[in-house]
């Protein structure tokens, strides 16, 4: 048994609460340049949007639960890590919501197969060369990667005098 849908569940409860206390920001705070590595809370959430709609689009057995649609339904192309895909919150929170859900079934559904976290997975890079890893490693990437670019969010709310609140996994009711 992995540990994988419990991470897909707390970041799911995680997002939720950032996207919270985004909800109480000021007008004009959530896309306001902080100095961050993505410059506001909006560019860094639309990031972390994109990577996991790129990780979900390599795990998920049905690969149309991984495509972001714009206003009128038609896919949006990623062409950058840091695109803004979504510039205001209630878009954002939406798109958020169903990828949440759709990472958390994937997850579910790997974890009921029994998929072999030690098979290997190739990675293109920007540069156009590959990497070879297993999958274990790429999950354990992805889960990173959220908890590393929320807890860059959860420092600009704070220094906005938002409390996103508890973060500690062991202290969260996930289910």
């Amino acid at each position: 048994m992995s540990s994988f849908p419990l991470w897909a569940r707390y970041n799911q409860a995680m997002n939720q609460r950032l996207y919270q206390a985004c909800a109480r920001l000021q007008p004009g705070q959530f896309t306001e340049e902080r100095g961050a590595f993505f410059g506001s809370i909006c560019r860094t959430l639309n990031h972390i949007l994109i990577a996991d709609t790129y990780w979900l689009s390599r795990f998920a057995e049905d690969k149309s639960v991984a495509v972001l649609l714009d206003g009128v339904g038609k896919p949006i192309r990623i062409t950058a890590s840091d695109q803004v895909v979504y510039e205001d919150l209630a878009g954002l929170t939406a798109w958020r919501k169903r990828i949440d859900k759709q990472i958390v079934r994937c997850l579910d559904i790997m974890e009921a197969k029994g998929a072999d976290l030690n098979a290997l997975m190739t990675h293109r890079l920007v540069d156009g060369s590959t990497v070879e890893f297993t999958v274990n490693k790429a999950l354990s990437h992805w889960f990173n990667h959220q908890t590393h670019h929320r807890g860059q969010v959860t420092t600009l709310l704070t220094q906005l005098g938002v409390d996103v609140g508890v973060t500690d996994l062991l202290l969260m009711d996930l289910g």
